[in-house]
């Protein structure tokens, strides 16, 4: 009752009170949060935070106890199960409420994250593209995607292509920080799809960087007797390795107004790259009229 009425006006927010011998239900719909009034349960506080913890699809859920107990071992053994905030009564009420407000808005951000690898998504690529437009600085776009990254998952299953897809972003990374390592931004639009932001035009030793070290790196993901496979006639043929193409869209100053614009060019420079077989990159240099 107390957090249906702090958050009336909210009504993005929806609180469900449980009672702590249906925590297996509440779990099974996992929660974008869960706060646990100590005073009002009737198991041991640490035995249901490592009951909540211990549950696969909830060892991200932030949890907030709220109790009376003013003990500060007590409150450092609670912590220490990975729960996010111990507040203690008298609750200011203005206090729990940005404190569960605030909670919210960083999961929602992170969200934004690709789980996979670790990498801004849509939002901030976005976000990168519209402050260098604004600032009216030269800087490069490099978008990036895997060549016959289908046909791996389809003989070595989506578990094998998830390594290779986290294999591409770390080795876009290190190369990009490597090379330029600040004002660089590099996001994950998703699948095998990459984008990186570079504060330069000179964009060849980059990619040629990352081609050289994807192709050295990436036959370990596969077996050598799959290299060749015999195709539905029996006949002995090469197994089409993964490879990466880079589409290179250079944003000199006043070449372009919007994303959309940028985004259109760097699809047919990408798709120039992938018409080249194996690994290869192609840069669109064409300057304003």
């Amino acid at each position: 009752l107390v957090f249906k009425e702090l958050f009336k006006e909210d009504t993005e927010y929806k609180f469900i009170s449980v009672k702590s011998d249906m925590i297996e239900v509440a779990l099974k719909n996992i929660p974008s949060m869960i706060i646990i009034n100590e005073d009002a349960i009737d198991m041991n506080i640490i035995d249901l935070c490592k009951k909540i913890r211990n549950d696969d699809d909830n060892t991200i859920t932030p949890v907030i106890v709220v109790s009376s107990n003013d003990n500060s071992e007590h409150r450092i053994k609670i912590l220490q199960e990975s729960i996010e905030y111990y507040i203690k009564k008298p609750v200011n009420e203005k206090y729990l409420y940005y404190t569960v407000k605030n909670v919210l808005r960083l999961l929602a951000i992170n969200r934004r994250i690709s789980p996979l690898t670790g990498l801004p998504g849509n939002v901030q690529i976005h976000a990168e593209l519209k402050k260098r437009l604004a600032n009216k600085e030269p800087f490069s776009v490099l978008y990036v995607d895997l060549d016959n990254f289908k046909a791996y998952n389809d003989v070595y299953g989506f578990l094998k292509g998830d390594e290779i897809i986290k294999f591409t972003a770390e080795v876009i990374v290190s190369n990009v920080h490597q090379e330029i390592p600040e004002g660089s931004f590099v996001g994950h639009i998703g699948g095998d799809d990459f984008v990186a932001i570079i504060p330069t035009t000179q964009c060849d030793k980059i990619c040629q960087d990352i081609i050289s070290t994807f192709d050295t790196n990436v036959l370990k993901f596969f077996t050598p007797e799959d290299i060749e496979v015999a195709n539905r006639k029996g006949i002995i043929e090469q197994f089409p390795l993964t490879s990466v193409s880079i589409g290179v869209v250079v944003a000199d100053v006043n070449r372009f107004y919007n994303m959309l614009e940028i985004g259109e060019v760097g699809a047919q420079v990408k798709h120039a790259a992938k018409s080249v077989m194996g690994s290869s990159y192609s840069v669109d240099k064409r300057k304003i009229l």
